[in-house]
Parts: structure tokens; C-alpha cells; sequence
């Protein structure tokens, strides 16, 4: 009898499958590829009553930060997934609640996540450096060229979409994620919050220990920093949480790679370490939600309960047996809004079963007090606002 060479070939592959050591599977690869999508409606998201929905815009791709010029036009950073590197405008000259055009600002970038608005100049972040478009509102269609204002961001794609945002101070903020699941970085930017001039000088460090930030802001009265951060994968379906971190003062570490969550051991690094020796997240989220783009509602037309709260999009899932995220959370705080005292969802819908047609990944509060979406898996801007 002949034997199969195709079957053979197969054999040989699952013995090998089987007997690779542990240690091969534990990092995921940069780029997890999402759930499949499902058929998007508008009709499926629940939120608190009063609360409405609709598209701002649709044909983004990709659509991922989200910032707003003094002329009201939003602006959208995108990632990696086959968008080519572009940076889009959202005008809506008329104020009527939805973008007038999708005007591509900018393409060929490399993975321009991070988007900011200071003096009339629109801030891009790439994997390696910040760029600068001078006079931006009056030169959308023909934008210039633009100024390179840091260039020494390390260029490791993994956890490589830099947040970026002017704090009170008028300094720029941006994250450098680890360039792992869990290790101890080689290089100490690793892992890290820092902050420079609007000119690219006076670069710092301002946080450690902090594994994968895309999204942040500041209180409206205390001005302290506030960040989501995603915990490591492979521990688990429910540990450990992603969560939400207060920075009271420059310098403190938030655990990673030896804790996650305050009192979540890595396996393989906490040798020596223990929990009191961090700081401890403000608020513990869900696991695996991928809580990013985090705002302060700071606008006057929400009902009192939630102004100067956090709102905060959760991303979903991608390693859980049961998906979990896809959807907008809410935390409020004490009267000194330094305590978080609840975690409860606020906007649900985008998955539906185990299939989602929507990933929410950074919210805006606009001018007219509306809430802004950004979703890069259905490449849209949503506008959630009260109507009584």
C-alpha cells in the first residue's frame, strides 16, 4: 500500500505541535485578528434613557483618536490594518451633528494613531515620531508639509499606537507600550508615560510599570492624570483585569511586568516582588475588555450625574472563550474625584453573540456636549448625545 505523503506531512506537523515547549505559545503575535463582524444597526445599542446614537461620519477606516480644532472640524487618526498610513478631517461647518466630507489629510504615515490639536496645528503620532501640520483648519485639502517634532520613539510595532494629548501643564503626553506580552523591556521607554515641550524638546519621563496605554486624560478640578492600561494575555479567561490608574505624582510605577491589577502575579517574573511595592489601579475593569481612548465628560448637556465622569470605550476582546467588551463603560467617582465608587456599562450593542460589527476605541466630548465614538473595525465616528 502507498502511503500519502500530504498525510504524513500533516502527522509530522501535529507531533510537532504537541511537543514544542510551552513557552512558544505564550506571547501573541502584534495584531490579533478580531472576531468575525457582524451586521452593524444602529438600532442594537442600548443606552441609558434619553440617550440617542447616529453616525458623524462613515467611510473611516481604521478610525481610531479622535481630536477637535477651535473651528469645531474633528480629526481622526487610523491604524495598521490596511488603511495606508492616513489621517482624515471631519468638518461640520453647518453644526448639524454629522460630518459634511471624509477629507484624507494624510497617507503613507506609519500607523498615525495619535491625534492633537494645539494653536491651530494638528499633532500626529507614528509608531517612531510626532509630526506637526501648521495652519491645518484653513488648509485641509492642501495640507503642508509637515515638521518633524520627535523623532526617537522606538519603532516596535507591538503595542506601537501612540495616545497623545496636551496636558494642563501645555506639555505633550505620550505613552510607549511594552514591547511584549510580559517581559522586562531591554530599554527602559519601555513601558512608560512620558512628556515634552509642543517643540519636541524636554522629553521625560513621567510614569513606569505600565504595559499597554492608548488612552488617557485629566481630571477637570484635581488636573491629575488618569489612564487605562490592558493586562497581559494567556493567564486566563478572567484574569487578569485590564484597568484604570490615577497618577498623583510624577515617578510612580503601576506594576508591569511583575503585577497586573494590584495584586495579579506574573508567573514567570514576580520572583522578589510583591504587590505593595506599586501603585494600585484607581479601579479594577474587566478582563481582556482592552480599555482604551478614556474621557472626562466635561460638557453641560449630559444630566448632572455624569459630568466631569469617565467614559470609557472598551475595545473587546480577542483571546477570551466568551467575548467580552464592545462597548462603553461608565466609572464615577467621589466628591473629590480621586476614588472610584462604581463600574457599570453605559453604551452596549457592538457585539452581538459572539460576532461584532463594531469596536469602539476613543471618545471626544464636542463643543455642543455630544460624545463622539471612533469604531476601526466598521470605520465610523458615532455622536451619542441627550435628547431628555
Amino acid at each position: 500500500m502507498r502511503t500519502n505523503p500530504s498525510l504524513l506531512f500533516a502527522a509530522l506537523l501535529a507531533v510537532l505541535w504537541m511537543l514544542a515547549p510551552a513557552t512558544a505559545w505564550a506571547q501573541p503575535t502584534p495584531g490579533a485578528v478580531p472576531p468575525p463582524k457582524a451586521a452593524g444597526n444602529l438600532a442594537s445599542i442600548k443606552l441609558p434613557q434619553g440617550f440617542r446614537i447616529a453616525y458623524f461620519a462613515q467611510n473611516v477606516p481604521g478610525a481610531r483618536e479622535l481630536a477637535v480644532g477651535p473651528d469645531g472640524t474633528v480629526y481622526v487618526g487610523t491604524n495598521a490594518n490596511g488603511n495606508k498610513g492616513k489621517v482624515y478631517a471631519l468638518p461640520d461647518k453647518n453644526h448639524d451633528g454629522k460630518a459634511d466630507a471624509v477629507i484624507t489629510i494624510a497617507t503613507g504615515l506609519n500607523t498615525p494613531n495619535g491625534v492633537a490639536v494645539r494653536q491651530g496645528s494638528l499633532y500626529v503620532a507614528e509608531i517612531n515620531r510626532i509630526i506637526r501640520f501648521d495652519n491645518i483648519a484653513a488648509n485641509l485639502r492642501t495640507p503642508p508639509r509637515p515638521v518633524v517634532v520627535y523623532d526617537k520613539l522606538p519603532g516596535n510595532p507591538w503595542h506601537g499606537m501612540r495616545y497623545i494629548a496636551f496636558g494642563p501643564d501645555g506639555l505633550l503626553y505620550v505613552p510607549v507600550g511594552a514591547p511584549c506580552n510580559s517581559c522586562e523591556p531591554e530599554k527602559p521607554i519601555f513601558g512608560t508615560i512620558n512628556r515634552l515641550r509642543a517643540d519636541g524638546t524636554g522629553f521625560q519621563n513621567v510614569a513606569t510599570g505600565v504595559r499597554n496605554t492608548v488612552g488617557f486624560d485629566w481630571h477637570p478640578v484635581t488636573k491629575e492624570l488618569w489612564f487605562t492600561d490592558n493586562g497581559r494575555d494567556m493567564l486566563g479567561d478572567d484574569v487578569p483585569p485590564d484597568e484604570l490608574n490615577r497618577l498623583s505624582k510624577p515617578g510612580q510605577h503601576f506594576g508591569f511586568p511583575y503585577y497586573f491589577g494590584g495584586d495579579v502575579p506574573d508567573p514567570e517574573l514576580s520572583a522578589g516582588k510583591t504587590p505593595n511595592m506599586y501603585t494600585k489601579p484607581a479601579r479594577k475593569l474587566g478582563a481582556h475588555v482592552a480599555a482604551l481612548g478614556m474621557k472626562f465628560y466635561t460638557g453641560t448637556k449630559f444630566p448632572a450625574q455624569y459630568r466631569n465622569q469617565i467614559f470609557i470605550p472598551e475595545h473587546g476582546s480577542w483571546n477570551r472563550s466568551q467575548k467580552s467588551g464592545y462597548r462603553i463603560t461608565l466609572v464615577k467617582l467621589d466628591p473629590t474625584g480621586r476614588q472610584a465608587l462604581s463600574y457599570e456599562p453605559f453604551a452596549v450593542g457592538w457585539l452581538q453573540g459572539q460576532q461584532s460589527w463594531g469596536r469602539p476605541v476613543c471618545l471626544l466630548v464636542l463643543p455642543d456636549g455630544s460624545l463622539l465614538v471612533s469604531d476601526d473595525q466598521g470605520g465610523a465616528v458615532f455622536r451619542i448625545w441627550y435628547a431628555g
